[in-house]
This record gives structure tokens, C-alpha cells and sequence, in this order.
């Protein structure tokens, strides 16, 4: 396997699929590509987790 560079669906910016994410994506069972870059991802995350805090 292979670096793949992918482009984020929210910010547009570049970002690289190492050949180690995709082996353990692989070895998850997941069969689609990371859409969003890590720091996209991990805004994404803590906004639902803000979100599903105040919903208590």
C-alpha cells in the first residue's frame, strides 16, 4: 500500500492517508476513505460531544 493525498470535504485542504491508516482502517473492516482531515475530524468530534452533553 501506498500514501494517499485526499482532499477534506469541509475545509478543502490536503491531507495524507498513510499506508498505516489504511491498513488498520482495513483491519477494522471499514471500506470508505477518511472524508475530513484530522483536524476537521477532531472539531467534528468534540462538537458532538458538546452537542450530546447538553442534551442532559
Amino acid at each position: 500500500m501506498e500514501d494517499k493525498t485526499l482532499v477534506c470535504k469541509d475545509c478543502g485542504a490536503e491531507f495524507v492517508f498513510t499506508a498505516g491508516e489504511q491498513e488498520f482502517y482495513a483491519s477494522k473492516g471499514f471500506e470508505n476513505e477518511p472524508q475530513r482531515c484530522p483536524a476537521c475530524r477532531k472539531a467534528r468530534k468534540e462538537a458532538r460531544r458538546n452537542n450530546h452533553n447538553n442534551n442532559y
